[in-house]
């Protein structure tokens, strides 16, 4: 919408430079252009502005395909105003010259003929298609199929308008269409995922099996080394008791022969002490048998004296003395 303000009488135009401005005074053309700004008087001119930018069309509209199934086509389609005299002269975008708005609805009577355009050849295009073969390539052919109608409908370069480009952005059949259409798929990658997963667990059960018979080939190996172990500690202790009875009885020998030796070593010696014994008994006989019996009672008396204790103190009563006097005096 132009910006307008008012000063005496007189109105300023302030356009934008996306907007072409067609000023008529007395139906002279006064100005011609996009981005204007110029002086006016209300009561003589007469105003026109043609937007020239780039603008977006959505538009949705349901068709019928070959057999028979309702689908709902979402499009966009970019146009511009190519001629803005054409469009001017065949379409009413005149303003206010008060308040810079549209006295009418343009750009709704150019969406309309788009619209319906477009329309009539979407659903040319649909009606020969069934819907399976719509929903996998409706989308490219129904865009193709729209562009070059456009391009080829005459009303529009005779408007001032160019296409820049089409869009169809979806086709839908009808919600219980779409889930009727949706549940083989949705049961296939079901049963995808249901394969997946048996694969899976077929794998971590033979996963489980293979590590399963690891370790039981591994118990039997180590219960194997523990035999073999047990084995050899038995034959060790076997071979360390064979050598500890084969020693003990070495020296069992040795010993026995070392007792017998010393029995008879000391059986000789006590032999030979018992001899020669004998033999100093038998001549301490004879030499005592030679001597008188008076030598002999004073030999036995010194040896007596000797092997008697010793005695400090003697005390010899009267009647021991003269037992003794007497025994003395007799003896001689």
């Amino acid at each position: 919408m132009a910006d307008i303000t008012r000063r005496l009488g007189w109105r300023h135009l302030r356009g934008a430079p996306t907007a072409h401005i067609r000023h008529h005074r007395s139906g002279t053309l006064v100005h011609d252009g996009p981005g204007l700004s110029f002086w006016f008087r209300s009561l003589t001119a007469a105003l026109s502005e043609v937007p020239v930018d780039d603008r977006e069309l959505a538009m949705t509209f349901h068709a019928r395909t070959a057999d028979f199934q309702d689908v709902a086509v979402q499009a966009t389609v970019t146009y511009r105003v190519s001629d803005p005299a054409v469009a001017a002269a065949r379409l009413d975008f005149s303003i206010d010259p008060d308040t810079g708005a549209w006295r009418g609805s343009p750009l709704e009577q150019l969406g309309t003929l788009l619209t319906e355009t477009a329309q009539q050849h979407a659903l040319d295009v649909l009606a020969r298609t069934p819907l399976a073969e719509a929903l996998v390539d409706g989308v490219t052919s129904v865009r193709e199929r729209v562009a070059a109608g456009l391009a080829a409908e005459p009303r529009l370069p005779a408007t001032g308008i160019e296409i820049v480009a089409v869009r169809v952005v979806a086709l839908r059949p009808e919600p219980e269409v779409e889930r009727a259409l949706r549940t083989p798929a949705r049961e296939q990658i079901q049963q995808e995922a249901d394969r997946a997963t048996y694969e899976r667990r077929a794998v971590a059960v033979e996963r489980e099996r293979t590590i399963a018979e690891n370790e039981l080939a591994s118990k039997i190996e180590l219960a194997r080394r523990e035999e073999q172990l047990v084995d050899q500690r038995g034959t060790n202790a076997r071979r360390e008791a064979e050598e500890n009875a084969a020693a003990d009885k070495v020296r069992a020998e040795a010993e026995a022969t070392r007792t017998v030796r010393l029995a008879r070593a000391e059986a000789e010696a006590a032999r030979e002490v018992g001899e020669a014994r004998a033999q100093a008994q038998a001549a301490w006989l004879r030499v005592h048998a030679d001597v008188d019996v008076s030598t002999l009672h004073a030999l036995t008396g010194t040896r007596l004296a000797e092997n008697l204790p010793r005695i400090d103190n003697l005390t010899v009563s009267p009647d021991v003395l003269t037992g003794l006097l007497a025994k003395l005096g007799a003896s001689e």
